[in-house]
């Protein structure tokens, strides 16, 4: 199709939800309800809900047409062979074990290969990836390409691993390291890809030290369109074509289906090691349910394996990638500076160049993201020290994209409270920690603002 300027959706709405519009006066009582902690809002306090794009899309019609046919058996269920051959057909890998979302696939992987002392390295972890290999006595460890600590470098795979330090790390933590991971794409660096260069050569490293790779696949597709749209070597390609290569270098991959899997619950674990699939299941049957359901409905995993297939429609991921490059350029325009070049799943702003007043121990992106959400009521998250502690390398606020959900006009909003938020930015004040869980304090944390 032509190109033009406006952004058309690739789809019809055949099911609305109401929005609430809050006065400041309420959004301002629930801030101080919640302890300034955007996650204890409750939905109907949002108007524009970019916290996540984590289960919170659209399913089509053909994903509810699905719902219809699921097998709610407790074991043996049809729609169990049916999910696991949607991800053995994508992946490769034999053995597919479904789980209610993505770091439930991580509890069991890492509960069966890390123990004190383990290292497992990373382009970037996540939250939940570093919280989980952490409790179970692991040590997380990064290792961003150098193009990453610049978030205004146009460099096009700013998600990839830094191969001299892998090669480092494997040298000097051998025989600790029971895995080597890759998110994809990169969700703690403002959703940058990683290319298939980057892919192979972190495969050789592991072959040569014996160490399986691993991938992070909650949004392999949209790194499959950056790919197929920033290496030449795949430009003709398809989407699917490129996403079976990424999985072909892969030993495993772990994946929450509530991202890349367009539905509102579920994930999978997939391997193809024949004792670690047992062990892995076993643990499986504990804490989630028997290996053809994992914790999920039988439609749950017909809707998963019916949006497997839909997100790779290249219309589909143009669009994606369009929406989030539309909010970015919105921000260059009002000079708030954003991580370049913009992600496919969410516009990242850059909290520490924008409130330079504000010091790290101030938590800047904690309060820009409030500052949003008391302005005009849009809920975002803070990726940065709140979020990671000492391990975090930038201070950013993340507006996620819920897929299918937002058209051009919310999007506009959007741009609109960030410009009203800008003017008024030295006047943000910062926030110290009142009360915070031992992991994941950024769920539950409470603050106080700074007088």
């Amino acid at each position: 199709m032509e190109d033009w300027n406006t952004i058309i959706e690739p789809f019809r709405i055949k099911a609305v939800e109401p929005l609430r519009f809050t006065t400041s006066s309420e959004r301002e009582e629930a801030l101080r309800r919640t302890g300034f902690n955007l996650f204890g809002l409750r939905s109907d306090e949002v108007l524009i809900d970019l916290l996540t794009d984590s289960g919170t899309g659209a399913m089509s019609a053909q994903q509810w047409a699905a719902l219809m046919r699921g097998d709610e058996s407790y074991s043996g269920s049809s729609s169990y062979e049916r999910f696991a051959k949607a991800v053995q057909g994508l992946t490769g890998l034999e053995h597919v074990i479904p789980v209610h979302q993505g770091r439930a696939a991580e509890r069991i992987l890492f509960a069966e290969t890390v123990s004190s002392g383990s290292v497992v390295p990373n382009n970037t972890h996540f939250d939940t990836t570093r919280a989980n290999i952490e409790h179970d006595g692991g040590i997380a460890l990064d290792l961003p390409c150098p193009e990453a600590t610049d978030t205004q470098s146009e460099a096009p795979f700013k998600g990839n691993m830094d191969i001299g330090a892998l090669e480092a790390v494997l040298e000097e933590h051998k025989g600790r390291v029971p895995m080597v991971f890759l998110t994809v794409t990169n969700n703690s660096i403002g959703g940058q890809p990683v290319s298939m260069r980057n892919l192979r050569a972190v495969r050789k490293v592991c072959d040569r030290h014996g160490v399986p790779l691993f991938l992070d696949a909650a949004r392999f597709a949209e790194n499959s369109w950056f790919i197929i749209q920033r290496e030449p070597e795949h430009s003709e390609s398809s989407p699917l074509d490129v996403a079976r290569e990424l999985f072909s270098y892969a030993d495993g991959v772990t994946m929450s289906a509530k991202k890349d899997g367009l539905a509102n619950i579920g994930g999978f674990l997939a391997v193809n090691d024949d004792e670690l699939a047992a062990r892995c299941s076993a643990l499986l049957i504990l804490t989630e349910g028997f290996p053809t359901y994992g914790g999920l409905a039988g439609r749950d995993l017909e809707a998963i394996a019916v949006g497997l297939q839909e997100v790779l429609e290249p219309d589909y991921l143009r669009y994606r990638v369009r929406t989030s490059e539309y909010l970015a350029d919105r921000c260059r325009e009002l000079n708030v500076p954003t991580v370049r070049p913009p992600g496919g799943h969410a516009v990242y702003l850059d909290a520490g160049a924008l409130l330079p007043h504000l010091s790290r121990n101030q938590f800047p992106a904690q309060a820009l993201a409030v500052e949003l959400y008391r302005v005009g009521g849009v809920r975002s998250v803070e990726v940065g020290s709140v979020m990671f502690g000492e391990a975090a390398q930038h201070e950013l606020v993340r507006l996620a994209l819920p897929r299918r959900v937002y058209t051009q006009s919310h999007i506009d909003y959007v741009g609109e409270v960030i410009a009203s938020v800008s003017e008024q930015r030295f006047a943000i004040s910062g926030f110290q920690i009142v009360h915070e869980p031992k992991y994941l304090r950024h769920f539950t944390a409470r603050f106080a603002p700074e007088a």
